[in-house]
């Protein structure tokens, strides 16, 4: 981390507490106009304000006085990691925040279980500001009492920590479907690529959300969102598109493809492929080489 700070005095001793994978630091300060501040780190950063600055503080992401993107600091911020921050005065004023720095892996350890490790990362990478504090201020007071003077054991200060982190990150939720997240090309290309590669072979929800870094729950939502099918149902697309390849590249029997491609038998396969194609095997194939 490498941070600086001008014309900002602190008002109390600065209290701070280290937990697994983070430290929570609790500032009582003042500062005159023209007080200024710089900050950069490769792990995110929360904080919250006790008190409205807006009208006395200014934040940049671009550089000291930097222009339009100039803009009043808000009273809840969520730094990713990597992003600097310029912070200048235009007033005398005195403020009290928290600050939490959390490790980027152990976020992401917390977070992909339930979102996947796809989606963790991109809600990480968000950028948050806002002066709707509610809830969030009610967590950030719990843990600077934590930090001031711990009474519980460490988990709870962990705990308070990831529902700040989760409370404050921009993770969008579509009011009907749930979450709203999508599959990228890229995600369904591994999965294309893994059902090539295993031959066409039945693949496990399992085994195709690993293949694309989300949790198996998680990716079945995700995925039906993307494609409009359940996993099982698009697998079984694919199987049929290799069988119709397999079945006007070679003169392979039905019987022996349903094996290759790991159908029960025959009458499995000749079932699924009327329902994708609306014909049987034999009868499509029949057609295709009488053109």
């Amino acid at each position: 981390m490498t941070a600086y700070t001008e014309g900002i005095t602190p008002t109390a001793p600065v209290k701070w507490r280290c937990l697994d994978g983070a430290v929570g630091v609790f500032w009582q300060a003042s500062c005159k106009v023209g007080a200024k501040g710089y900050y950069v780190s490769p792990d995110p950063r929360v904080m919250i304000f006790f008190n409205d600055i807006s009208a006395q503080f200014r934040m940049s992401n671009h550089g000291e006085g930097a222009g339009r993107d100039l803009r009043r600091m808000a009273r809840a911020i969520y730094v990713p990691a990597g992003v600097p921050m310029w912070t200048s005065a235009c007033a005398d004023h005195r403020f009290s925040h928290v600050d939490v720095h959390i490790h980027r892996d152990r976020l992401l350890k917390f977070l992909a279980p339930s979102l996947g490790t796809s989606a963790a990362k991109t809600a990480l990478t968000r950028p948050v500001e806002t002066q709707d504090v509610g809830a969030i201020e009610a967590l950030a007071s719990l843990l600077v009492a934590e930090v001031e003077n711990p009474s519980k054991h460490p988990v709870y200060a962990e705990s308070l920590v990831g529902s700040l982190v989760t409370g404050l990150l921009d993770i969008p939720v579509d009011e009907e479907d749930g979450w709203n997240y999508k599959l990228s090309q890229a995600q369904m290309g591994k999965l294309v690529a893994r059902a090539q590669m295993e031959g066409g072979l039945k693949l496990t929800v399992a085994e195709m959300a690993t293949t694309v870094g989300l949790s198996e729950s998680w990716f079945n939502k995700v995925f039906k969102n993307t494609t409009g099918q359940t996993p099982l149902q698009w697998q079984l697309g694919r199987r049929v598109e290799l069988a119709q390849r397999i079945m006007l590249e070679s003169d392979m029997t039905v019987t022996d493809i349903a094996a290759k491609l790991g159908f029960t038998d025959q009458a499995h396969l000749t079932k699924t492929f009327r329902q994708v194609v609306g014909d049987t095997p034999a009868a499509w194939r029949r057609m295709q080489k009488a053109r």
